[in-house]
């Protein structure tokens, strides 16, 4: 009679195969929710760590975090699992010893594929899930043992943490672009327009977060001369627009608060504004605001001279309709990141 090999219980496939498809990208189920209830699951292990099925989990679920930390860091706004998965990683840290560690030199595992690792860490889980993976894999248990090692799952531990911590203040915390300053604000007090625009003048850039939030918090402070206005508003306009995967609450919160400056209860006679002609792409949008504050040296624009009356530029209703389609991309952001409105304010 031959011996039959355990099966990993069915949930733990459901799970692996949900973490891949979040890990790789392209996730299948809601990131967010799976993401917290596996920091959630996570945290429940500290009431049994101190049992053989405890620190079967806590290795599991230590590689698990880790592998998919990544992935808060990277798409995830919302402020609940950063503070689950920090207190996760740091209760289990709390139970591990680095210095019982006596794996042979080199022997830890690095730099492992984030998917690889989930496989791993849901077969650490269970009695079941290792046998499995040793059979499928056709290691030795010794080399599975070395994911219970307390050395590398402290290791592990501190880089997920320390990566969560990171990502907390770029993405909630007060983002400093002063810097910025020197590059924009011209002597006199004036602000650098065109320098400004070559600055988001390409996506690839990652421009649009900096800019967009310099902008938007000088135009909260009421520095800004009359002739710059038009223009400090058009690039926080174009900064939200071409912000296509969205930006953090770090950056959102006052490119927001900027936006919600502009009355939208207006009216005005014309049949057409400038920026209707000029928003057809992003080298479109460029060419006008630069042929707006240096026509000398950028003398293309799509904007038609009928057009091109700086009253027509300056029409509150114009204004209204930038900021009502840079509220709905704000709003595009949220629901796309997830998170609480709470996550989204000061």
């Amino acid at each position: 009679m031959t011996d039959v090999t355990p099966t990993m219980p069915a949930d733990h496939r459901e799970l692996t195969s949900d973490l891949a498809g979040i890990v790789c990208d392209y996730p299948y189920v809601d990131p967010e929710d799976s993401l917290s209830s596996l920091a959630h699951d996570a945290m429940e292990v500290m009431e049994r760590v101190d049992t053989p099925e405890g620190r079967r989990e806590r290795a599991g679920y230590t590689v698990l975090l880790h592998a998919t930390c990544w992935y808060v860091a990277a798409r995830l706004f919302s402020r609940s699992v950063y503070t689950s998965y920090t207190k996760a990683l740091e209760g289990f840290r709390a139970t591990l010893d680095p210095a019982s560690c006596t794996c042979p030199e080199g022997s830890h595992p690095k730099d492992e594929d984030p998917e690889y690792s989930v496989g791993v860490g849901v077969s650490l889980l269970t009695e079941a899930g290792r046998a499995e993976f040793v059979e499928d894999y056709g290691i030795d248990d010794g080399k599975l043992a070395v994911y219970d090692c307390e050395g590398f799952l402290a290791d592990l531990a501190d880089q997920a943490a320390a990566h969560i911590r990171e990502a907390y203040e770029a993405n909630f915390g007060d983002v400093d672009v002063s810097h910025l300053d020197a590059q924009y604000v011209l002597d006199g007090g004036g602000i650098d327009v065109v320098a400004m625009q070559e600055a988001i003048r390409r996506s690839y850039t990652n421009n649009q977060g900096p800019v967009g939030l310099w902008s938007a918090r000088r135009w909260l402070s009421g520095q800004v001369r009359d002739e710059d206005r038009l223009g400090l508003f058009l690039t926080l306009w174009m900064c939200v627009n071409q912000a296509y995967a969205g930006l953090p609450p770090a950056y959102a919160r006052d490119m927001a608060a900027a936006v919600d400056t502009v009355g939208l209860d207006v009216s005005c006679g014309h049949s057409r504004h400038p920026w209707s002609t000029a928003e057809k792409s992003v080298e479109s949008r460029y060419r006008a605001v630069l042929h707006l504050y240096a026509p000398e040296d950028h003398p293309d624009t799509l904007v038609p001279a009928d057009l091109a009356s700086r009253d027509l530029w300056e029409c509150p209703v114009q204004y209204a309709e930038l900021a009502r389609s840079a509220k709905k991309d704000l709003e595009g952001w949220r629901e796309m990141r997830g998170g609480d409105e709470g996550d989204w304010e000061a």
